[in-house]
């Protein structure tokens, strides 16, 4: 009688536990355990620590830990509902230290126990726990546990170990969905946007894997999407939406929201407003923040604040929250709206949305950008909180466009004094005393940049051409048909200097002579895209080129020179917005 007793209460428990809405109905349970004697049931008294752990009808995971402190031999269980707690709380750290202490008890960890650590290991990215998880999973023999594996998989993934979760991946014996995305993802979020490509289309083609076919899901396909974005791969991003399609996964709005966010990356914010506007599902307030920063990032700031005011007049039924003011700001400060910025950042205040350092950051560069420069200086030190570097980096950026070597000075004090060592903060001050020919300062610059061993981030810049993606650097020759690419540079320096093209040396900064410098100039990496677009493509298509840095002003002349004399369309995604050129004049009108 009492074994079959024992087997049915914690099953009586559970349908208890689902009944707990308040924390009163939590402790009426748990004191209803303690009276009738089984509390002591560990079976029954795991299912009620985990769920005060884990759920937030019970509280909090203080009173999970409270409660676990009375129990005097605590079971495995017990221990993985107080690890698992601490791993979805926000401190996953915690988890750490509980698991030390489970070590010195008498229990043995589980596989679940290792599995909720090394989630605990992938939220506080904790890299040398997740090591040394892997060598006691290695040596308890239960590393042949697909739950395990992909949660080890991921908590590498997450902690930047790219390299040892390709391994593990390809090592697993069996791979389930979830592993797929650990890693897709992982490759997507890792900087390495080439590789998770390639393995959803191996995914969704499956090549060179003769296991149990996957078929990708909308967790899977919004990691392709991110590396479409990152890549500015339209065909890729084609072939990921027409998957999406035909797998009906665009009646998800998380699904929706990634398409809209990728193709406006891209460049194609028509086709992302298209899919806006024929949306199967309901639109969130993300849905309308990434078609406002889309149509921002283009350059369109009319639509953008058009969406906006749609929105904030409760026409659709969301509110508009921190993130669309960010975006809307960033739609003015693209299309040179200042005064519409200025007022919508004093809207803020109006409408009880608070402020961030983004919020700050946004309107210190549209008035930087505007030449307002005194203005964006009050705004830093008026903020309730202290500006980051980023803050000051931007107005550094704003006194180099205008030349105001006295601002400049006084944003590279405060960089100095928080003691930043990025190697912007350094070349853009050195560019400004450049441009102003003080060539001992350049030295001085420079020699603090060798002394701290600051190296400057080499530009790049990269398009897609029938699926694949090649990558140009400033004077690169590595190209198979580089001599190809350089003879058109030719050919095109020769047509726009007979419409009155005259290279901006001063664009150059460095003390060598004009003719090196037009040299340097026409070796942009922007400029090898182009020349390889326009040998690659037929007469007629647009080109697509993606930068890493901020397109210089001679590059931006001679993409408007091309666009019209070769009848083009350019599209150019640099490190803050899109520049489209069409007919000899670019989307931005020059303000960037």
């Amino acid at each position: 009688m009492n074994t079959g007793y024992k087997f049915k209460w914690p099953m009586y428990v559970e349908s208890l536990l689902q009944n707990c809405t308040s924390f009163s109905n939590v402790q009426q349970l748990q004191a209803h355990l303690l009276v009738t004697g089984h509390f002591h049931l560990y079976q029954s008294r795991s299912k009620f620590l985990d769920f005060c752990a884990t759920s937030s009808a019970a509280g909090s995971l203080p009173y999970a830990i409270a409660v676990f402190r009375f129990v005097p031999f605590p079971s495995t269980n017990d221990w993985n509902a107080l690890i698992r707690g601490h791993a979805q709380s926000h401190h996953p750290i915690n988890a750490v230290t509980c698991y030390l202490s489970m070590s010195r008890s008498p229990c043995r960890p589980d596989a679940l126990t290792c599995s909720f650590f090394l989630k605990a290991c992938a939220r506080a990215l904790a890299r040398k726990e997740s090591f040394q998880m892997h060598a006691h999973v290695l040596k308890s023999g239960v590393s042949a546990d697909v739950l395990l594996q992909t949660t080890l998989l991921d908590a590498y993934a997450k902690c930047g170990e790219l390299d040892y979760a390709c391994k593990l991946f390809e090592e697993m014996s069996k791979r389930d969905i979830a592993s797929w995305n650990a890693l897709i993802s992982g490759l997507a979020q890792g900087n390495r946007p080439y590789q998770a490509l390639e393995l959803f289309n191996r995914m969704s083609e499956r090549k060179g894997d003769d296991r149990v076919p996957m078929m990708p899901n909308e967790v899977t396909v919004l990691g392709a999407l991110s590396a479409c974005s990152q890549l500015g791969a339209i065909k890729e991003g084609d072939k990921v939406f027409d998957y999406i399609r035909k797998r009906r996964l665009d009646e998800n709005v998380i699904v929706c929201n990634a398409v809209i966010d990728m193709y406006a990356k891209c460049g194609m914010v028509e086709k992302a407003y298209t899919l806006f506007q024929g949306m199967k599902c309901s639109r969130s307030i993300i849905t309308w923040n990434s078609m406002i920063m889309g149509f921002a990032m283009d350059g369109n700031g009319k639509k953008a604040i058009e969406l906006y005011n749609h929105i904030a007049g409760g026409k659709e039924g969301v509110v508009p929250d921190s993130i669309t003011y960010l975006a809307a700001l960033c739609a003015c400060n693209h299309a040179g709206m200042v005064d519409e910025g200025v007022k919508l950042f004093e809207l803020m205040d109006r409408y009880g949305v608070g402020k961030n350092m983004k919020h700050y950051g946004s309107v210190v560069d549209l008035l930087g950008r505007a030449g307002r420069l005194d203005e964006a200086y009050k705004i830093i030190e008026s903020m309730p909180m202290f500006p980051d570097a980023v803050l000051w980096q931007t107005l550094l950026s704003a006194s180099k466009t205008y030349g105001n070597v006295e601002m400049a000075e006084k944003a590279s004090r405060k960089l100095v004094e928080m003691g930043s060592s990025a190697c912007g903060d350094f070349v853009l001050l050195s560019n400004i005393y450049a441009a102003n020919e003080r060539w001992d300062d350049v030295g001085r610059v420079r020699g603090a940049m060798k002394t701290r061993e600051v190296k400057k981030v080499p530009g790049f810049s990269y398009s897609e051409m029938n699926g694949v993606i090649y990558q140009f650097f400033n004077g690169d020759k590595s190209h198979p048909n580089w001599r190809q690419i350089y003879g058109k540079l030719e050919e095109i320096s020769f047509k726009i200097r007979q419409f009155g093209y005259e290279p901006e040396t001063n664009y150059v900064l460095h003390d060598i002579g004009h003719e090196e410098k037009e040299n340097a100039l026409s070796h942009h990496s922007e400029k090898l895209a182009l020349a390889f677009g326009l040998i690659s493509t037929e007469d007629g298509s647009p080109i697509n080129i993606n930068k890493n840095l901020r397109i210089c002003g001679d590059c931006h002349v001679v993409m408007k020179l091309v666009s019209k004399l070769y009848g083009r369309e350019i599209v150019v995604r640099d490190r803050t917005r899109f520049h489209r050129f069409k007919k000899g004049s670019c989307s931005c009108r020059d303000f960037w």
